[in-house]
């Protein structure tokens, strides 16, 4: 009768190990950030008028106007000379997070930024 305790105790232990371990990989595997690759399609043009205007608009010109904070984002010219300091801001690589005072902008729009780069930043 002791071992039958024993193998129902062993049993009862591991079925609840394999239940937390499910719980917790499938969890974490829930818990990401709208990741997007970063491959650019060359096929996909990313054009500078109704996708990164905008988005610089939405999210950038508040604070990076002409006479406001520097570097002045309100043409193609001044963001395309900036755009791997805009970049490396939007994806938080070495310098300061923005927009400031967040939230992050989502992956799939730093990556449509990052093709429009890879692409020759170019004003269409």
């Amino acid at each position: 009768m002791r071992s039958d305790h024993y193998l129902f105790v062993n049993m009862k232990k591991n079925a609840i190990v394999f239940v937390f371990g499910t719980i917790i990989l499938f969890g974490f595997g829930s818990c990401k950030k709208d990741k997007v690759s970063t491959d650019c399609v060359s096929s996909t043009t990313i054009h500078f008028s109704t996708q990164i205007k905008p988005m610089i608009d939405n999210n950038c010109i508040s604070c990076h106007s002409a006479g406001a904070t520097s570097p002045d984002l309100s043409t193609h010219a001044n963001i395309a000379a900036n755009a791997t300091l805009v970049l490396n801001s939007l994806s938080g690589s070495g310098v300061q997070l923005m927009p400031l005072g967040g939230p992050a902008l989502n992956d799939s729009l730093i990556s449509q930024f990052s093709c429009w780069i890879s692409q020759g930043k170019q004003n269409n």
